[in-house]
């Protein structure tokens, strides 16, 4: 029986600015860390040979994103960032004010897609590609918690 959403993975380059980024500019707190070599998380991730550093980070309750940074074997990029390609696409947060939102993540270095756009009557979304941090993540952030 399938009960919710446990966490979603983010493959990153950098522990270090990955968390700084998602704990001091998104407001996220650090849940578990943990490194993982070899034995099991071979079988888990499908490589011969592992090393993972792993950091679980939340907002206080519910759905984990868990940074993930591979150092065996080495980290690849995404080769685009086309919407259409199959796969996860991208990871949304619900925020207050969607306008400051997007003015701090500008301030902090993310790279914006677009500025917010109103999508609905009262509802706004931005998309921000954040390369500073990852290979290639797109996240996106709307200010109403409703499908579009």
């Amino acid at each position: 029986m399938f009960k919710s959403i446990h966490h979603s993975g983010i493959v990153v380059s950098d522990m270090a600015k990955s968390e700084k980024f998602y704990c001091n500019v998104l407001g996220m707190q650090v849940a578990e860390r943990r490194e993982r070599i070899g034995g099991a998380i071979n079988s888990v991730v499908g490589y011969k040979e592992t090393h993972i550093e792993c950091v679980d980070l939340y907002f206080g309750e519910g759905h984990l994103i868990e940074l993930i940074q591979y150092h065996i074997p080495e980290p690849k990029d995404r080769p685009t960032d086309e919407r259409s390609y199959l796969g996860a696409s991208h990871i949304a947060f619900l925020v207050e004010d969607i306008h400051s939102t997007y003015q701090k993540l500008i301030d902090n270095g993310a790279h914006s897609m677009n500025p917010p756009i109103e999508v609905a009557p009262g509802k706004s979304v931005v998309t921000f590609r954040i390369l500073m941090v990852t290979g290639l993540s797109l996240l996106n952030f709307l200010d109403r918690n409703e499908f579009f």
